[in-house]
Order: structure tokens, then C-alpha cells, then sequence
């Protein structure tokens, strides 16, 4: 089960390098759009740690 969650983790990163990707495509044609998606660029990295750290202490307390 474990293995699923680090996956998972990792979809994450790669959710966050498809908005970056949009944002700077779009960049001159529609700021407001690109700030939202930078935005949700944080969000997914921030989500990466938040789950790695999770997922790091319930492997400890399982241990």
C-alpha cells in the first residue's frame, strides 16, 4: 500500500510541471490564467511534501 502512496506522491510533481508548463506558454496572452496556475503549481509541490512527510510517519509508526 505504500508503494501506491509514493506514486501518487510523485503525480503530484508531475501535475505541477504541467502548470508550470501551461503557465509559461500562456504567459503573454493571459497573465491572470498564468498566476493561476503558478498558484497551483505551489499547491502541488507543497501537497508533495505534505505527503511524503505523511507518508514517512505512518511507515515509522508501522514499524
Amino acid at each position: 500500500m505504500t508503494k501506491f502512496f509514493k506514486y501518487f506522491e510523485f503525480a503530484y510533481l508531475f501535475i505541477a510541471a504541467f502548470f508550470l508548463f501551461e503557465s509559461v506558454r500562456i504567459w503573454n496572452v493571459e497573465r491572470n490564467r498564468a498566476y493561476l496556475f503558478l498558484f497551483f503549481v505551489g499547491v502541488a509541490i507543497f501537497m508533495f511534501f505534505f505527503k511524503r512527510r505523511f507518508r514517512k510517519k505512518l511507515e515509522e509508526r508501522n514499524r
